[in-house]
Formats: structure tokens, sequence, C-alpha cells
């Protein structure tokens, strides 16, 4: 029988056999079956938006597009482990891929072109949360070249933000939010549906939770990219977390199959692959190849890319990170190589590359002189990345959209910098694993220990980023945040301040210490503030403590009961929250 059933009323003769239990059936009536799909009914206050993403047509679509993929998505996650193992094992380093060698030596192949709308990528505005209405709204109307709708760092997957989220992207396709401009005149969408690490709990097929990637790509796909290519617009995408060419390999079986499920031209998808894994560095140009019909080019940031050095490399005392509000920035050689070889190794091959996003937010005294340092740092570190040769980057701040404009039309000529081919230099693998000097101070743990307990304060409220001393933070921020706490606490590193050595019982009493900053920080009001702050408090402390480092922090809370149980306390609030924490 075509379309969704409420379990509590399949057939009679099923029914026949339920339990007369009241509560038993009441539990059935909140999940939804569909041919071996089981699917969570619509959060509280999402009926339309929900009647609206998941029609029959679209749940055969999504149903079909995981049952297909899910054993390779097992493959890559497999493939991951494995990896890591060997180089544990081993001791052994990463490096170019003898296997692939041939890809890399043959100077002929090149991605296909983009569409017109992708020739100019200077700014993007980033870690705008999907189901922030009103920022996506003001996005929308700015005149930045394209907004990164981010289901991944800047979004906290409830099921309420998902499918607010998606929802809010259908709007903006299908012309229906007021006062935007149509889609072919808007910023164009960057699309960043989550990671390989997430799953969505809310749906399974054939028994299964499904990837949290396919979730957010097959409803995207489904019900906006008709009208998107029709307009010119896309689909386009941003991929996260990507470790290696088989997983880039497995994104475009994903986009061939899709686009010949909905009848699209072969080659339409274009996705920008972030490379954010210290063992994607050295597979670049594999990753390009195997994305080549639908690559939009490479992106490079910071902080993610930092944070897998301690996720690969962590339990290693040669690979010790320095503090990162100190000694970590795109000027050191492992982070500066890292962008010129991605730079070269894009525009060698006719993709784009882009750089990271700038997290500092403007005072909002434009005459202010605090106004003017955090504008000409901004400015600083985005004219290192143009004249190293990104063809663009992102911001969070919107007031930073223009000035940053403005920098590349001064520093650059026509709508990218492929012509850029940075022959002059060459990148070896010693560049790209050399460890930047530098010590730990204190301020910097503080830090540290305050962004990752704020993160995960946050997601225990419903949100994915928030504000906090000037900058916007998301779980890029806190992965690294948290890898260096849980780093120090392994090698017993020593703080420059005092010598005092960074142990488990250190890091507690700071973490005590600082509760009243964090009170003030997420304005505090209420006992359940308090309660979910020391919960978040227990919980940071719980990560940086485990002996064998957990991956992915957003892996960690996806999984965590005390995650799962705060979802039913914000799924019947509101949706476009504005992060909180004082700037």
């Amino acid at each position: 029988m075509p379309g969704l059933l409420i379990f509590a009323i399949l057939t009679r003769k099923q029914s026949m056999h339920l339990p007369k239990s009241n509560s038993f059936t009441g539990r059935l009536q909140k999940m939804l079956v569909h041919q071996g799909v089981e699917l969570e009914t619509s959060p509280s206050g999402l009926e339309r938006e929900f009647q609206t993403l998941f029609n029959s047509e679209a749940l055969q679509f999504l149903s079909e597009l995981i049952a297909t993929f899910q054993p390779e998505v097992d493959k890559v996650l497999n493939l991951r482990v494995l990896r890591k193992v060997q180089l544990d094992l081993t001791g052994e380093l990463p490096g170019f891929l003898q296997d692939t060698a041939h890809i890399r030596n043959d100077p002929s192949w090149r991605v296909n072109p983009v569409p017109d709308r992708l020739h100019c990528r200077h700014v993007d505005i980033g870690d705008l949360s999907p189901c922030d209405t009103q920022r996506l709204i003001m996005g929308l109307k700015s005149t930045a070249q394209g907004l990164q709708v981010d289901f991944d760092d800047g979004n906290c997957p409830t099921y309420h933000n998902q499918i607010k989220g998606i929802y809010n992207v259908y709007l903006a396709v299908h012309n229906q939010l007021k006062d935007v401009p149509p889609i072919s005149q808007a910023p164009v969408l960057m699309l960043r549906p989550r990671a390989w690490n997430m799953v969505e709990h809310n749906m399974m097929v054939n028994g299964r939770e499904v990837p949290g990637p396919l979730f957010d790509f097959g409803l995207l796909m489904f019900h906006n990219a008709k009208l998107l290519f029709q307009n010119q617009s896309g689909p386009f995408f941003y991929l996260s977390k990507v470790e290696s060419y088989m997983e880039a390999r497995l994104w475009s079986q994903i986009f061939f199959w899709t686009e010949k499920k909905l009848g699209l031209p072969a080659g339409c998808i274009k996705a920008t692959v972030l490379i954010e894994c210290v063992l994607a560095s050295f597979e670049m140009e594999e990753i390009l190849y195997e994305l080549k019909e639908h690559s939009a080019g490479l992106n490079c940031g910071i902080w993610d890319y930092s944070a897998s050095f301690v996720n690969k490399f962590g339990h290693r005392a040669d690979f010790l990170l320095p503090d990162r509000s100190k000694y970590v920035d795109m000027e050191k050689r492992f982070l500066h190589s890292y962008m010129d070889l991605l730079v070269q190794t894009c525009h060698r091959r006719g993709a784009l590359a882009t750089g990271g996003m700038a997290a500092l937010l403007l005072p909002r005294n434009k005459e202010s002189d605090l106004y003017k340092t955090v504008l000409t740092t901004v400015t600083r570190l985005k004219l290192l990345e143009i004249k190293a040769g990104v063809d663009g980057f992102m911001v969070y701040d919107m007031d930073l959209i223009e000035p940053m404009q403005k920098l590349f039309r001064l520093h650059s000529h026509g709508q990218n910098q492929l012509l850029q081919l940075r022959e002059d230099i060459n990148v070896t693998p010693e560049d790209l694993l050399i460890m930047p000097a530098g010590g730990v101070t204190l301020y910097g743990l503080r830090y540290n220990i305050a962004v990752g307990v704020l993160f995960i304060e946050a997601w225990l409220s419903g949100r994915g980023h928030f504000f906090y001393l000037g900058k916007v933070e998301d779980s890029a921020t806190a992965e690294i945040s948290r890898s260096q706490v849980w780093q120090w606490i392994r090698h017993q590193v020593r703080l420059e301040d005092n010598g005092m050595v960074v142990t488990r019982a250190l890091v507690n009493s700071l973490a005590q210490d600082l509760m009243g900053d964090l009170m003030a920080a997420i304005n505090c009001q209420t006992t359940r503030d308090k309660q979910r702050l020391m919960t978040a408090v227990s919980m940071f402390l719980e990560i940086v403590q485990k002996n064998e480092f957990p991956e992915f922090i957003t892996t960690y809370l996806n999984l965590d009961h005390t995650f799962l149980n705060s979802q039913s306390q914000h799924e019947n609030g509101p949706t476009d929250a504005v992060p909180k924490a004082r700037l």
C-alpha cells in the first residue's frame, strides 16, 4: 500500500495481534512505517513541514537511496578504522600514495567546468544554521556570492532542527519566503549535509538507523534539485570530513545514481570537498579525480584540520599541538603548506580553491577602536589567503561581506584566481606534518575548556553554535578545544606560566573555577540553565579524560543518552533561537 501508514492502524489483521496496552499503542502511534522504513512522526508544531517533506514519493526515493548505499557507507567507515589501526600499529606516517601516482603524474586531466554561477566564489556566508529562518532570510537578501547552508558544523541535528532546516531550504528554493529574491537572483545555496560520522536516529531502513548525510542529501535533492537546476542555481553541495579518495568515489556514485533517478543531467550536481583531515591532504588530487564530473573544488580550514592531527596522531609525543590561542594560525608552516598545496592542486586541475571562515564578529559601534582592530585582523588574515591564491572564503558576520569583497577586488583580478598555478611551491610530506613550536598557557587551557563546555551546553539546548569573546564558535572550534585538552592531559605538558603539569585534577579544578564565567556567558537565569551547564561540564570532563580519544565530539554527543534525552525538552520550543553567549 503506497504512502505513509500510522503503525497503530496498519491493517485489521495486524492490529489484532497488537497488545491492548494503551502505553504500548501510544508509542506505536509515534512511529510511521512504509515498506521497510520506520520514521518518527512529526516534531510538535512541524506537522505541515513534515507532510510536505515526507510524501510517499520522497520516502520511496529516500529509502532506495539509503538501501543502495548503506553497504558502501559501512565499507568506507571500516576503512577509516583500519587505516587508523595500521598507523597506530606501525608507527608510520602518511604520505602521497604510490598506488595512485599515475593520477598525480598525468598532466592531462581536468575537472569539468562549473556553471556560471560558481565562477565567482569570493565571499560565502558560513555556519548558516538552516533552521534559523531569520538568518537564512538575511543571507538570501545579502550581496554574498553564496550561503553555506550548514547541517553539519554550525547545526545541532535534533529532529526538529533537521525538519525545519530542510523545509526552510524548500521554501527558499520554491520562492515562498517573504521579501526574498527568487532563487535565481539570490546568493547560491551551498548545501552542507552532515558528515559520514553522523547517524539519523529518527529513521530506520531495513532495521538500521540511517546515515545522517544520506537523510539530508536525499531530502534536499528530491524536493529542490530540479528547480535549482532549472534556475541555474544548483544543486551545489559542501562535503564535510572526507578522509580519502575512496569516500570521494562513494559520493560520486551517489551523485550519478541520484541524477539518473531524478531525471537530471549527469554531472549537474557540483560539490566542494572540505579537506578537514590530515590524511586527506595527501589525496587531494585523487579526490578531485574521483569527483571530476561533479567537482566545485576543495576547501581548506584551520580548526577541524588541526584537530585531525590529534585524532590520528595525538598519542604520539612528536605530534603535540601547542596552544592554539597563541601558536596556531594559518601562517604556521604545516597550515600554510596545506593551503598552498590545496590551491596548487585545484588550479592545475581547473578546480576552485576556497579558504576558511572568518569567525570574528564586528562590534556594533563602527567608530570604536575595537571595530577597527577586528576589521584589521580579519583583513590581514584573509589577505594572506587571497595572496596564496584562494578563489573565495567564508565569513560569519554579514557586515564583513562588503569589505571582504572589496579586498578581493583590490588584490585579485576577475572572478577567480584559477590562473594562479602556484608553480613556485613544492610541498613535501614533512611540510604538512611538522608541528609548530610553542607550549601551553593557562589562558589557552581555560579558553579551550570554556569553548568545549559551552558547545556541549549549546547542543543540550538544541543549538549548533554560539558566540563567545567576540567570535562565533561551532563544532570545529569545539573539536580542536577538547582535542587539545585531551592531548595535554595525555602528555602531561607543563604550563608556560607557572610550570604546573596539566593533569585531570587541574582540568577539573579549572572547569569548576570557570563556572561563574560560563554562567555569565550563557546568561544563566534559571535552575534548569544551571543544571544544563553543570551537565555540560561533566560531559566535557568525561570526554577529555577518556583513555582512547573519541574520534568526533559530535559523534560522541549524538550517541550519548544525555543529549538524546535532552531533545524532548526543546523539540517543542522555538526553532529560530539565536545562538547565546556574550560577544
